[in-house]
């Protein structure tokens, strides 16, 4: 939107038109005590050219990507994103920060979203993926809310490895729609355990929600835990942080997943200080109806040519409130198609060979970090891009130390989780070269 500034004689004459002397006047219903009379404390305006010298200071004081080495994961990862993603989502038909169509005008958008929501569908082995949501916690917890309403059921059990985040998302998402909400603890082996699991499985159990992998980085088989959970009523939800592992590991639906949701960051998305991300959410067809969203339809015109259209929005903006599956109005376009873009330059065999190189890289970086004196990996299960390690100091000190060498080490859980308090989760993506791992190994071997 362009910025017209309007003139003093533009100004003049519309308070005249309204019947208002000056400005002030617009505000006159406004009680006085409210009226705030004093200058703001802001610094002084500055030039164009003293202004970015001052955001360029400013930055600096950020630990770049480029000059650190980043061994962050979490929920955020660090992947190369190429140079056409961010000139292609620039064009003029696609930058805008609102939904950048108008059904059924813009047929390129809506190409686009078509495109992702196949790539999605497909990636995550179910029949239908809607056109995003905002993140992957939010995805999480729309997830939940179709299970209790397709099951009419109020209980939802959730892995206690359920990244911590998603499931406090969960929770205020649910804490006023009378939905209960339990958590499933994890094995030694971080992952979910099943005896648990079969124990809080009853009549009332609308859905079990599952990391996959889960907030260790532990990648496990959901069969077993969809075949309970489906013989108790319940619907399987699996919620994936990092889906690149789905380049090599079995898709949810291929595990008998009923809903699958993830956050797409990985998928061309910049980290950009944790935000925006990308909430993926496919499910079977037979849940449609009752998914959020929208969704984008493929047709033909009356001349037969092909062309797409807005299929399904079962949301407010387009239908009654009370009909609504979500109060969900608008999605993260801008985001999907980067991670279209994206997964279209790496092919289906570009993704899975990225996946590989970043399951080859972190293993490495596990086993020689195991191999050091004192140190140990917390849990044995297969784990992909991140994994848990427990140091002989306290983590917060780890990490502190590191900061010196430019190497931000990982994530202390003690927040999180007090088990596992001497405890930081460690990431290494395809960004994190021999050199990075070699300088971090050393770095720890070093501390005393």
């Amino acid at each position: 939107m362009r910025y017209l500034p309007h003139t003093d004689q533009e100004i003049r004459e519309m308070l005249k038109t309204i019947g208002v002397a000056d400005v002030n006047g617009l505000f006159s219903s406004v009680p006085d005590s409210l009226v705030f009379k004093r200058p703001l404390d802001i610094p002084p305006a500055l030039s164009e050219i003293h202004l970015r010298n001052h955001l360029r200071d400013l930055s600096r004081r950020n630990a770049h990507g480029e000059e650190w080495s980043l061994f962050l994961g979490g929920g955020c990862y660090s992947h190369y994103i190429p140079s056409s993603v961010s000139y292609l989502i620039s064009r003029g038909e696609f930058l805008t920060a609102y939904t950048p169509y108008q059904p059924e005008v813009s047929q390129g958008t809506l190409q686009a979203i078509f495109e992702y929501q196949t790539m999605m569908a497909e990636i995550l082995g179910l029949e239908v993926a809607n056109a995003s949501q905002y993140d992957g916690s939010t995805a999480s917890a729309e997830a939940i809310r179709l299970a209790v309403a397709v099951k009419k059921r109020r209980k939802a059990l959730v892995a206690r490895s359920l990244h911590p985040e998603y499931r406090q998302v969960i929770l205020t998402y649910l804490k006023n729609e009378g939905v209960s909400v339990e958590e499933i603890p994890f094995t030694p082996e971080g992952a979910l355990d099943r005896p648990a699991l079969k124990k809080a499985l009853d009549r009332e159990t609308a859905c079990v929600v599952a990391g996959y992998p889960n907030f260790f980085g532990v990648v496990e088989d959901l069969s077993d835990v969809a075949e309970a959970a489906h013989a108790a009523g319940a619907l399987l939800i699996t919620s994936t942080p990092e889906p690149l592992a789905l380049g090599i590991f079995r898709s949810p639906g291929e595990m008998g997943a009923d809903i699958a949701v993830a956050e797409g960051q990985s998928f061309g998305n910049a980290m950009s200080f944790g935000g925006p991300g990308l909430g993926v959410f496919a499910c079977r067809k037979e849940y449609v109806r009752s998914m959020p969203g929208r969704l984008v339809g493929e047709t033909v015109d009356a001349e037969g040519q092909r062309g797409f259209v807005l299929t399904l929005a079962t949301r407010e903006q387009h239908i009654r409130r009370e009909k609504a599956t979500s109060n969900i109005c608008t999605n993260v376009a801008l985001c999907a198609l980067a991670a279209t873009i994206t997964l279209a330059l790496w092919g289906k065999q570009g993704f899975k060979e990225l996946a590989r190189m970043n399951f080859d890289r972190s293993q490495d970086l596990k086993e020689r970090l195991a191999a050091l004196p004192g140190l140990r990996i917390a849990f044995s299960g297969t784990t992909f891009n991140e994994f848990v390690v427990l140091p002989r100091q306290k983590p917060t000190d780890v990490v502190a130390k590191l900061v010196d060498d430019k190497i931000l080490a990982g994530i202390p859980l003690w927040r999180w989780y007090p088990e596992l308090a001497e405890g930081f989760l460690v990431c290494a993506t395809e960004m994190n070269t021999d050199e990075q791992i070699d300088r971090f190994v050393a770095a720890l071997r070093r501390l005393p």
